[in-house]
């Protein structure tokens, strides 16, 4: 696997202005008991070893395409190998290089050596053919080839609607195993009927 990425940001002192901003735009709009995202951000970036904004990264496999991620922003450490990510978009392909999906997301999580990725918050995918699953939290393994989540989600595809709480497939949903799984799949006319 061979893993290129792009960083569109600026120098850290510009990326520390932006916070800044933030930290004034955003602190009037925080609650009570809300955790407080401005100090998230802050400590994410405290002990990350490099910050980045407008992060992409292009995903190959013996040089095809697999998938194309990109993030509002990106905290990066190197010697534990993962990158925390924001806003999140991650776009998936075939082994022949054809797009399969769009995931979105708050946030999320990207292994740097193993390829596995984990997306947080309001994660949406949504297949080429229209099929779309919602979910809290939804999980990767490039090495497994299988995505997952022990989160109650929805799926609604043309002739389907199934919700569970979790589920196992491969990343084409062709082949889902689920936890409690209700809904419904089609309809057909019993003989004689």
């Amino acid at each position: 696997m061979r893993t290129v990425g792009r960083w569109d940001g600026g120098t850290v002192g510009q990326i520390a202005g932006r916070a800044l901003v933030a930290a004034f735009v955003l602190v009037p709009a925080c609650g009570g008991d809300r955790p407080d995202p401005v100090a998230q951000v802050q400590q994410l970036a405290d002990s990350a070893d490099q910050v980045m904004i407008g992060l992409t990264i292009q995903i190959t496999s013996q040089g095809v395409r697999q998938a194309y991620l990109e993030a509002d922003t990106a905290f990066v450490y190197e010697t534990r190998g993962f990158t925390e990510l924001k806003t999140v978009r991650i776009t998936f392909y075939t082994t022949n290089g054809v797009q399969t999906s769009v995931l979105t997301s708050r946030e999320g999580t990207y292994h740097m050596r193993t390829g596995a990725m984990e997306a947080r918050g309001d994660v949406v995918v949504v297949r080429t053919d229209g099929a779309r699953l919602t979910t809290s939290v939804l999980r990767f393994d490039q090495q497994r080839n299988e995505v997952s989540t022990d989160q109650p989600f929805v799926y609604d595809g043309a002739d389907r609607h199934i919700e569970g709480e979790g589920f196992t497939s491969d990343p084409s949903f062709s082949n889902i195993v689920t936890r409690r799984p209700r809904g419904a799949a089609g309809r057909f006319t019993l003989p004689g009927q």
